[in-house]
């Protein structure tokens, strides 16, 4: 009897380890996520995480302040709320996917489906375009007489 107690509570010990491993990873995953969901509002431009900027002051309390967010067990829109509350909506990386933002996804796509769409009926329309008739660009005809004179004219002007 006591072999089955002492292997229950061995794989119950084991079970709670690997459970416990489990989440240990778990912190680090939602950290980089975060972090790279974020701008540093130093003005470089760059993703919060991935900010080099030297003597930045922004970006390591920003980070520590992910970190107190992600100890004090908050949820990740809890978080990011907590920072566009705090420093504007400027400090996410991307618009979100609800309301007026929609458009900031929608418009580039928009853009480039009309732009092609003009181009192609553009494209269209010149080749439809009737060419011009050969003999409408040789220029008006002339009769023999006529070119007769435009030479001798075209001779005495030219005589110095």
């Amino acid at each position: 009897m006591s072999f089955k107690l002492r292997r229950s509570s061995q794989v119950a010990l084991l079970s709670f380890a690997i459970l416990a491993s489990m989440g240990a990873g778990d912190e680090e995953s939602r950290f980089q996520s975060l972090g790279h969901e974020m701008m540093c509002i130093c003005g470089c431009g760059q993703i919060l995480l991935e900010c080099n900027h030297v003597g930045c002051r922004y970006s390591d309390r920003m980070r520590s302040e992910l970190v107190a967010g992600l100890d004090r067990g908050e949820n990740d829109q809890l978080i990011l709320q907590a920072f566009v509350q705090k420093y504007g909506t400027t400090v996410i990386a991307a618009p979100t996917r609800t309301g007026f933002n929609r458009l900031a996804w929608i418009m580039p796509f928009l853009a480039l489906i009309l732009g092609l769409v003009t181009s192609a009926l553009i494209i269209r329309a010149w080749k439809e375009r009737a060419a011009p008739a050969a003999s409408a660009r040789a220029g008006p005809s002339l009769t023999q007489n006529e070119l007769d004179d435009f030479r001798r004219q075209a001779r005495e002007e030219t005589k110095l």
